[in-house]
């Protein structure tokens, strides 16, 4: 092979997932594992998520992801110590060898997911080997790569998937295998979930899913910024170090296919009633006398046939549609593929936040993203300012958009169902 085709080759050598000594909570040292743990960093809503984690266990994983203090310095050193005496006290212990863990989730409604939780070797964009879909916020990136450093822990696992052979897969035919045995854990959330976690220990087993994963690239359906993040800290550290590798659960989505949902922004300071002034002209706008799932309703109906969004904040909904051609014409880049240009996040943040409501889209001041709709909206009611509500884009235009090494509008997309932080954790120092 010559030198062109070698390094070809190098480039696209797939995903590199390694065992790792996972870092668990005794259980016969917490009220219940349900208690400790918490969704992932960016999806609590804060305050009132917050203080209910941190009230429901004072050893719940909240107390490391989102550290309270007066000061970022303070708190990661308090995430730092709070880590640091959970180990002493056996509130955290270290498993016996190194293992690749599967991961399930099932809720009341069928949906069950699985996948494998490991330490994956940190790519570049360039490399084709991870795809991220979305851009990231320096300020976020910053404050994770802060507390990465003073824990020296990788605290909760990145949501990437790839698409294998389904159920002929050797890596599926390994993890479903494994999940016929009994679970090292076993525990149902309060949102209804249940969660397993199985390890797989065999070096056969392990060599079977390492060599089926080295085929694939993965999207990054959830954790951008903790891939940048890892990204950043890979560069600090003299290779080879535990930090050339990352925490992931990697999904199949062949097998187990996740939820598409969107992120909704809240725009602080900005009353509905001036949001929509500002639009007038500019789009439709209908008024909606109807509860949250009939407007909803309404926004999937229009999404089918444009862009579309639900503003909310003064006690009813108001669906905008149909942007005018030459607003979307002068405020639209207009290099980029047609897919990425018709996208919802797009006119939002191209058209909407940056021409008529000059709102920063990385300025936390002026605006938040929340995961959860009915939040969104009770927020904004609350504190006076507006809710835009999104509708999801589907899967495969995402894959695409990112295969293409086009970025979309950060915080386009919500995957799901998340994986629970608190039930497996990597110290890179142990």
């Amino acid at each position: 092979m010559n030198s062109a085709g070698h390094s070809e080759a190098t480039a696209r050598r797939g995903l590199e997932l390694t065992p790792f000594r996972g870092l668990r909570y005794d259980p016969d040292r917490v009220g219940s594992l349900a208690a400790v743990t918490s969704p992932p960093y960016d999806v609590v809503v804060r305050p009132d998520g917050l203080h209910h984690l941190q009230s429901a266990d004072p050893h719940n994983i909240v107390r490391l992801i989102l550290p309270q203090a007066t000061t970022p310095t303070a708190r990661n050193e308090q995430a730092a110590d709070t880590l640091r005496r959970w180990l002493s006290e056996g509130v955290l212990t270290t498993d016996a060898e190194p293992g690749l863990y599967v991961y399930e989730q099932r809720d009341g409604d069928g949906m069950l997911q699985r996948g494998i939780i490991g330490a994956l070797r940190v790519s570049d964009p360039s490399e084709g080997v991870v795809l991220p879909h979305e851009d990231v916020m320096p300020h976020v990136v910053a404050d994770r790569a802060a507390l990465m450093r003073a824990t020296s822990a990788n605290l909760e696992p990145l949501l990437l998937t790839y698409r294998g052979n389904g159920s002929t897969s050797s890596a599926i035919e390994v993890v479903e295998r494994v999940a016929g045995h009994p679970p090292l854990l076993a525990t149902t959330t309060e949102d209804g979930f249940s969660h397993r976690l199985w390890s797989i220990t065999d070096p056969a087993d392990l060599a079977r899913i390492q060599s089926d994963l080295a085929q694939h690239q993965a999207l990054i359906a959830d954790g951008h910024h903790r891939w940048a993040t890892y990204r950043r800290l890979r560069t600090e550290h003299t290779s080879p170090s535990p930090w050339d590798y990352g925490l992931v659960l990697l999904v199949d989505t062949a097998r187990y296919p996740l939820r598409v949902r969107a992120i909704h922004r809240l725009l602080h300071g900005l009353p509905v009633a001036d949001a929509l002034s500002a639009l007038d002209g500019l789009f439709r706008i209908r008024h909606l006398p109807v509860p949250l799932p009939e407007a909803l309703d309404a926004l999937a109906d229009a999404a089918c046939a444009g862009n579309a969004f639900l503003l909310a904040g003064d006690g009813s909904f108001h669906l905008i549609d149909r942007p005018a051609p030459d607003l979307l014409a002068r405020t639209i880049p207009a290099d980029r593929p047609a897919a990425w240009r018709t996208l919802d996040a797009t006119v939002l943040h191209a058209t909407l936040l940056d021409h008529v409501w000059h709102i920063p889209e990385d300025d936390p001041s002026r605006i938040a993203y929340i995961h959860d709709t009915a939040a969104t909206v009770e927020k904004a009611e609350r504190d006076g300012g507006t809710a835009v509500l999104m509708h999801p884009v589907r899967e495969e235009v995402v894959r695409d958009l990112a295969r293409q090494g086009v970025t979309m509008p950060r915080k386009s997309t919500s995957f799901g169902p998340k994986p629970a932080s608190g039930l497996v954790l990597r110290a890179l120092d142990l």
